[in-house]
């Protein structure tokens, strides 16, 4: 009886795994097929969020083990190292641009993870203007753009290597009013521009136990395209792989108070080329971890850098993690991150 319940299991692991990777495999080679460069709406739901990850070189579908998993890859986040968990975090952005997210997980009787997240942009305000004929610019005041999302996931242990994540949000984008001359009329009228979108992220996750080698593998922003006016736009859909490998637990002895992994990380935009990032990470007694990381493809970001402490509060163990990003030309952006444990 135990041996067919044993093999039930490890026949729907199977099922679900190969499911799953022939899903990621389809839809990388779909929209590979496809370039538009530059024509994905909603980039804010591509923002990276977790000091954790960012210092690490935005590596995140691997080895994001706490609530910010959701953000990732939602797979993870039934190995998280706590039944409840709770992620807060802050981006200073360039040209003050700034936004928030937070994320939190509950354990569901040992069925799975449920997990909740919130992600919300402050662009500042702008100053808005009008045309008029040849008398050259009028004035109408100021308007402040707004983005956010929210959504819930669910993740389960197939068993002690394998997991799925499903994350469903609710997006919505509200870029202000402008005022526009309709065809065929001479009047100008005020109109609104807001969309909101459902996307769906499916992940998978596997750990083969020897010397901290894992896989996982993430489809995201999966959604029907939006459009403002006449061409239609998708949200920022891609296709990501990630691997990490322990060094030192594979050429020497395990040490408990020592740990250093090297990840890596390749995601498939829609919109863009393939985005290759590396990424480092020593971690000492479990309490301080410094983190390293660097990243290609993009304009005007490389390399990154993070530090991160965590520390036992009676029951709850809190953590603190901070990260840096240079961003060329326009600046730097700065993101820390601070999370509690149960």
């Amino acid at each position: 009886m135990l041996k067919n319940i044993i093999s039930f299991q490890e026949n729907k692991m199977k099922i679900i795994f190969n499911l799953l990777l022939c899903l990621i495999l389809f839809s990388s080679y779909g929209f590979s097929q496809i370039e538009k460069k530059a024509q994905a709406g909603f980039r804010f739901l591509d923002n990276p969020v977790s000091a954790e990850v960012v210092g690490r070189g935005l590596v995140g579908i691997v080895n994001t083990y706490n609530s910010n998993a959701i953000f990732w890859n939602p797979s993870l986040l039934a190995f998280s190292e706590n039944d409840y968990d709770l992620s807060i975090n802050h981006t200073r952005g360039i040209a003050d641009i700034n936004y928030n997210a937070a994320a939190a997980s509950i354990n569901l009787f040992d069925i799975g993870k449920l997990g909740f997240s919130l992600l919300m942009m402050d662009y500042g305000t702008f100053y808005s203007t009008v045309r008029i004929g040849e008398q050259g610019y009028m004035d109408m005041g100021t308007f402040s753009p707004t983005s956010f999302a929210f959504g819930t996931a669910f993740s389960q242990q197939i068993s002690n290597r394998f997991s799925y994540g499903v994350h469903v949000k609710y997006a919505r984008q509200n870029l202000g009013e402008a005022y526009v001359i309709p065809r065929g009329d001479s009047v100008l009228s005020k109109k609104e521009y807001e969309l909101d979108a459902f996307a769906i992220d499916v992940g998978a996750y596997y750990d083969f136990l020897y010397s901290g080698i894992k896989f996982g593998a993430v489809i995201q922003n999966i959604s029907r395209e939006l459009k403002y006016e006449i061409e239609q736009f998708p949200l920022p859909f891609s296709v990501s792989f990630g691997a990490s490998i322990d060094p030192i637990d594979l050429f020497f002895e395990k040490d408990p108070l020592h740990s250093f992994v090297l990840s890596f990380e390749s995601k498939h935009p829609r919109d863009f080329g393939e985005k290759v990032k590396f990424g480092a990470e020593y971690q000492f007694s479990d309490f301080f971890t410094a983190r390293a990381g660097y990243i290609t493809n993009y304009d005007e970001r490389n390399w990154t850098a993070g530090v991160g402490f965590k520390q036992k509060l009676s029951d709850f163990p809190v953590r603190i993690d901070y990260a840096f990003q240079p961003f060329g030309i326009l600046g730097d952006i700065h993101f820390i991150s601070i999370g509690v444990g149960y």
